[in-house]
């Protein structure tokens, strides 16, 4: 193993469990078990079968570097009788929620920590009405990661993990600065998770552009369509009476009139917002590359539910579900 862990190793209160080891849960995991946790994987035939040749690596922008060779890993097509994990984080894609926490409910002891760490806003209710006997609370991810090779995550942006919680999570968080990805713990994560559904609105237009991340933020044309989406999304949230966390340097106005300037100002203005690792790419461009059903209901498809709950309509975000679809 190789590279760096951003503080001193901090005792786990218990053995994790990843519910969903594709790239979150493999590049978290991954973190965790480098900073000697315990974790056990739960994951796709395909995803286990990599894992058993290549074993896990994970990797940042940061130049930090941890490789657990496949004999170190705890690997599970299905959640083990008799496991006994401190805290689970949901990993799976938003339409897998329901059946991932029923399972879960099945194997697991009565009140079992489960945290979300999954993009939208309902997994974590979805999760609980489904599992009544477990304890789910609302997580994000901020950054972007994807799979470089066999086995290998690559977190391409920077951020801070979150959760709502309290006192259960507050022993997690020195486990988490340990292992270099810093967990905040917030009362109401809401206005959070909003803010990062603003963000992920760029996912569809990356999935559909064909390009990486940062070439695609690049592009005016592609960068003014995001905008659109977000200004939209701001609409509808403002009817709403929903005010979203900033989760960039800029309020959300600026940040939409910047993502329409001239690609060479873009570039002066939002530099801090550019430092993306140049092979990051979304997750739904992963899935539409895999032939897997997206996450677009739980992004862009949350923006028209709540504008027809209000009696509005969102006909970007509406166009880029229908979109999206027609490449199921």
């Amino acid at each position: 193993m190789t590279g760096h862990i951003a503080t001193a190793p901090a005792k786990a209160p218990g053995p994790v469990l990843i519910m969903g080891a594709g790239s979150v849960g493999g590049y978290i995991g991954g973190c965790l078990q480098a900073a000697g946790a315990t974790v056990d994987f739960v994951g796709r035939p395909r995803v286990l079968q990599t894992l058993r040749v290549h074993g896990l690596r994970v990797t940042d922008l940061d130049g930090a570097e941890h490789h657990i060779p496949a004999a170190d890993l705890h690997l599970h097509e299905h959640v083990p009788a008799g496991l006994e994990p401190g805290l689970v984080l949901l990993c799976v894609k938003s339409p897998a929620t329901a059946d991932a926490a029923r399972e879960l409910a099945e194997q697991l002891p009565f009140n079992t920590l489960v945290v979300s760490m999954q993009n939208g806003m309902r997994n974590a209710q979805v999760a609980k009405t489904a599992a009544p006997g477990l304890r789910c609370m609302p997580g994000m991810v901020p950054y972007n990661i994807a799979e470089l090779s066999p086995g290998h995550f690559h977190r391409g942006t920077t951020g801070h993990l979150a959760a709502q919680g309290g006192t259960e999570l507050a022993a997690w968080q020195p486990v988490f600065a340990a292992a270099g990805i810093p967990l905040d713990v917030h009362a109401d994560l809401s206005s959070i998770q909003w803010g990062k559904l603003l963000l992920n609105l760029n996912n569809p237009v990356n999935a559909l552009s064909g390009l990486p991340l940062l070439a695609e933020l690049l592009d005016v044309g592609h960068r003014r369509q995001f905008a659109a989406l977000v200004q939209e999304a701001l609409g509808v949230l403002a009817a709403a009476g929903i005010e979203p966390a900033r989760l960039t340097p800029m309020p959300w106005w600026l940040f939409v009139k910047v993502l329409r300037l001239p690609t060479p100002l873009f570039r002066r203005i939002a530099a801090r917002m550019l430092r993306i690792d140049p092979k990051a790419r979304s997750s739904m461009a992963d899935d539409l590359a895999l032939g897997r059903v997206t996450e677009i209901d739980a992004l862009s498809g949350e923006v028209v539910r709540l504008a027809a709950s209000r009696g509005l309509h969102a006909p970007l975000n509406e166009t880029m579900v229908a979109r999206i679809r027609a490449l199921h």
